[in-house]
């Protein structure tokens, strides 16, 4: 009897079968690998901060007249310090690397990379020295682009007169052809 009721007990028994035990388990670990993914995205995040603190001077020295920058710190699955919208900082493979890159036509370019803030600072300092130039550079050229749509005016004008002229002629030839013919 005893093996009988041992057998009636077990099937009764509230013990978890070996797949609830094999579930369990399984979200154990992935509860842990989150954490761990979690602490990651965390410490890149402060390590952004800390650079993003570092950074502060030279985005206290920026005109407000010139809004070519808009630092930010974006918390998505891939953390990122924003420098303006098509450059940013984001760490690399190794969680302890800085890498300053830029999306661009042709792709992402990579501009620095340095487990140091200071070393970052400066390829930052140095990119928006370059892109404050480049306003600089576009602003100038503005006052020009008058000039040049005044000479696509006078193209325009040529070719309408030059269109005129040509269709006279033309008509002319026509005109004295009929007349021969007559």
């Amino acid at each position: 009897m005893s093996e009988a009721q041992e057998g009636g007990n077990a099937a009764t028994d509230p013990r978890p079968i070996r797949l609830r035990d094999a579930l369990r388990q399984a979200r154990i670990e992935a509860a842990d690998r989150t954490g761990v993914v979690v602490d990651l995205r965390d410490a890149e995040v402060a390590r952004l901060e800390i650079l993003s603190d570092a950074l502060d001077p030279l985005f206290a020295q920026i005109p407000d007249s010139v809004d070519l920058f808009d630092r930010g710190l974006s918390q998505g699955e891939t953390p990122r310090l924003w420098i303006d919208v098509v450059a940013h900082v984001v760490m690399g493979r190794d969680k302890r690397i800085y890498r300053f890159v830029q999306d661009t036509r042709f792709g992402r370019m990579v501009l620095a990379e340095s487990h140091e803030v200071g070393v970052m600072v400066q390829a930052v300092t140095g990119y928006v020295a370059r892109r404050m130039i480049e306003r600089e550079r576009a602003l100038v050229v503005t006052p020009a682009t008058g000039e040049v749509g005044k000479r696509r005016f006078g193209g325009l004008l040529m070719f309408v007169i030059g269109f005129v002229a040509g269709a006279a002629a033309l008509f002319g030839v026509a005109l004295l052809a009929a007349l021969r013919n007559l």
